[in-house]
């Protein structure tokens, strides 16, 4: 017997030294199930909640298939990236988790076509009422009105908000919506102390016999408390939460929110219809909640200053906080963000993601709207994503710093740009990427590297004197300095630029950074169709007249750009690398992996291998006259 637990404790040892992935018990869930039960695949669960409450690290939870219409709040994590807790969809199973209730009670109002209400009691929402919590926070605008975090839907799509009743009878088009036709639906709501009232106009549609729901949860998945690490959450279709907005200053909660830890894998996932975010990998409360809103008295940015050492003070750093995988999700239909954090999100990875729809309704908005929103993107990369129709693609605020954003398409975001940087100073590294929109970067910013990007549009470049953002210590959250943005100290090395219709208003090209407060680092670029050089680079192929005719054909799942070029034999460009890139001035910190190893841009989009004088723009395999290339 001593024998065998000898062996035992060796066999632990090994597990433990090599870093083996163990599982230990499996909880399982069905719609058949009972929370008395002992949680077998033969005596399941019924809720999520109860397995949650049964886990520890190491064991798994695989959720059966049907809707499960509760907040998951997990009251443990894992222990380790190889002690997780994981929660799964059954394979081949459609597991939905909803933040909604659905409602077969509506009448008809007698004197208006189309227009039918519900009157529930207010214990009917517990605790949580979304048709009184009105959406609040630091830099949202409501365009002059109230709106709720309720939402109402007709077969699985969410209808309009109005500010009054007679709006809802007269159901007129909301023109600032990306789709017009589809404001026709509404919907308005009145609370007293005893009831809740909401009337909607579903058009043609009876409410009883379609698949009518009202959210009554702010969330669907978030740990009540912070620091649940670990966890793994895989395959779930998650949707139709109350979800608040999440400023940068306040208590970040999505349908799916981590709450200031570390480790989570979000991954093979369907996310929509959020009121606001879908994914935040947030901050939490304690250090500061909307303070801008609460306190006027200084300026917003100073504000965010003050939130991010009162995080600092707070344990914000590598070994405790970030460091998530969000992959391979589709998420849309989110009126804020697909995903968003404020420093949580750092050292994190961001990857084969499509992201899509988001404010598309554009009720409101507000200075924290994006597919990607990320303040202190610190170590976080960014690759392999499909991001189209959100207003902004990706919007990089504050501290963007050791972040990688390399290999996306990002297109149709034809409100904003494609890509924003706000007062950082770098270095950030910007490759291998599609840009397809009228405007492709705003940059506010210094310290960024642009490598073998295609650029269709223009960018936008402007100082900020006014503000002193932080920067880092490489590779860390400590503050190293604050500075204002004068501009400039970027480097631009063998980009593609294929102006798609330029507009005589504006200028293409990158003669934009003649006149910036730093100087900037430019080479073996190729400008075609009114695209403007750099006044001080010295190897480019310049053809101004020349349109590639270039089109991005999107067929649903996959994706394809064709395109024209000529002359790019003629530039003898250079591969590039961490070492030819230099450091970022303020940081004095190199353009390298987040481990501090060096980087050699030798793959494509496509991971073909580049030549020692490679092609300009994200494809090595270029040939003269046109080319269709798959990218999706």
């Amino acid at each position: 017997m001593r024998k065998i637990f000898i062996l035992l404790l060796l066999l632990i040892n090994i597990v433990q030294i090599c870093g083996i992935m163990v599982y230990g018990a499996e909880y399982h869930v069905s719609v058949n199930g009972n929370d008395t039960n002992s949680g077998t695949e033969t005596s399941p669960f019924r809720t999520i909640g109860r397995a949650s409450q049964a886990a520890y690290a190491g064991d798994v939870i695989t959720v059966h298939a049907g809707t499960y219409r509760e907040w998951v709040n997990p009251p443990r994590g894992g222990t380790s990236d190889n002690r997780r807790i994981v929660y799964r969809a059954a394979q081949g199973e459609r597991v939905e988790i909803k933040g909604s209730e659905v409602i077969k009670t509506w009448t008809k109002e007698k004197e208006t076509d189309g227009v039918w209400k519900v009157t529930l009691p207010n214990s009917f929402f517990g605790n949580y009422n979304p048709y009184t919590d009105v959406i609040y926070g630091d830099w949202f605008d409501g365009r002059g009105r109230v709106h709720h975090t309720g939402e109402v839907f007709l077969n699985n799509k969410s209808l309009y908000e109005k500010e009054s009743l007679d709006k809802v009878r007269k159901s007129e088009l909301h023109s600032k919506s990306n789709n017009p036709e589809s404001s026709k639906y509404t919907w308005y709501c009145e609370s007293d102390t005893e009831n809740t009232t909401i009337w909607a106009n579903f058009h043609q549609y009876d409410p009883n016999k379609e698949l009518v729901e009202i959210s009554t949860r702010r969330t669907c998945f978030y740990p009540d408390k912070p620091e649940i690490n670990y966890l793994t959450i895989q395959g779930f279709h998650i949707s139709e939460a109350a979800s608040q907005w999440a400023a940068p200053t306040a208590e970040q909660i999505g349908m799916i929110a981590t709450h200031w830890n570390k480790g989570w894998i979000i991954e093979n996932n369907l996310i929509s219809n959020a009121k606001c975010s879908g994914i935040t990998l947030g901050k939490e409360r304690s250090t500061g909640h909307n303070v801008w809103l609460n306190d006027r008295s200084i300026d917003g940015a100073l504000h965010y200053i003050e939130v991010t050492f009162r995080t600092l003070r707070n344990g914000w750093n590598k070994e405790r906080i970030g460091s998530h995988i969000v992959r391979n999700n589709e998420i849309f239909s989110c009126e804020q963000t697909g995903i968003c954090g404020s420093m949580g999100a750092s050292f994190s990875v961001i990857e084969n993601n499509y992201i899509h729809d988001i404010w598309e309704k554009r009720q409101f908005i507000g200075a924290e709207i994006a597919g990607i929103k990320f303040h202190a993107a610190i170590d976080t990369q960014i690759r392999k994503n499909r991001i189209r129709r959100t207003g902004r693609g990706m919007w990089f605020d504050w501290m963007t710093q050791g972040t990688r954003i390399s290999h996306n398409i990002i297109y149709e975001n034809d409100y904003w740009d494609d890509i924003y940087f706000e007062v950082d100073h770098g270095p950030y590294l910007v490759d291998n990427n599609i840009f397809g929109s009228p405007i492709n970067v705003k940059d506010i910013s210094q310290g960024g590297s642009y490598v073998h990007n295609l650029f269709t549009g223009i960018i936008y470049v402007a100082p900020d004197k006014n503000r002193y953002t932080p920067y880092h210590l490489p590779h860390q959250t400590e503050v190293a300095g604050l500075s204002i943005i004068l501009n400039g100290d970027n480097r631009f090395y063998n980009n593609l630029f294929v102006p798609v219709n330029p507009n005589v208003k504006y200028t293409y090209g990158l003669t934009v950074y003649d006149k910036t407060g730093y100087p900037n680092f430019v080479d073996g670029n190729a400008y075609y169709h009114h695209a403007v050089p750099f006044s001080k680079e010295e190897h480019f192929v310049s053809q101004s007249n020349f349109d590639p005719k270039f089109k991005i054909e999107d067929k649903g799942k996959e994706v394809y750009v064709s395109f024209t070029v000529q002359g790019l034999n003629e530039l003898k460009t250079q591969l590039v690398t961490t070492e030819r890139l230099g450091k970022a001035k303020f940081p004095k910190a190199a353009y390298e992996q987040p481990d501090g190893t060096p980087i050699v841009f030798e793959k494509d989009y496509l991971d073909v291998k580049r030549t020692e004088h490679p092609t300009p723009g994200p494809f090595e395999q270029l040939k003269e006259g046109n080319n269709q290339i798959k990218v999706w």
